[in-house]
């Protein structure tokens, strides 16, 4: 995906060996960066603007687990839903809860439809040769 070349995706890479040994660079930069004392409670721009490596890069070292965000406090990412920050999983707790409760709306209609259909089946009848 970053250069075209031809690779055999798997479970571990999404990228070709030479990419792969590009982004190995590049999260050694941010990890010696963040590493040090005085950049620990570093934002997501500074670390940025610092190291020059790419969000979408520092998402992946997060998501992969190869960043513990425990060790930084002030790094995070957005919700895919809203935006907001996140820093574990897809999705935060108001967009997880919103989606929960819609589900549970749809669930009970989905039901309720299911019990008329059975009532109305039973109200109906049925005469032979008509």
């Amino acid at each position: 995906p970053n250069c075209e070349a031809l690779f055999m995706k798997t479970k571990f890479r999404d990228v070709c060996d030479s990419c792969y040994q590009e982004e190995e660079k590049l999260f050694e930069r941010v990890y010696q960066f963040i590493r040090k004392r005085d950049n620990r409670t570093a934002s997501m721009m500074q670390v940025i603007e610092e190291t020059g490596v790419e969000e979408e890069l520092i998402i992946k070292f997060i998501r992969t687990g190869r960043l513990k965000l425990a060790q930084f406090p002030n790094l995070g990412y957005k919700c895919d839903r809203c935006g907001s920050t996140i820093r574990e999983g897809a999705l935060c707790r108001i967009c997880i809860h919103e989606l929960q409760s819609e589900l549970q709306v749809y669930s009970r209609e989905e039901q309720l439809k299911k019990e008329q259909k059975e009532r109305d089946h039973r109200a109906t009848y049925h005469i032979n040769g008509q």
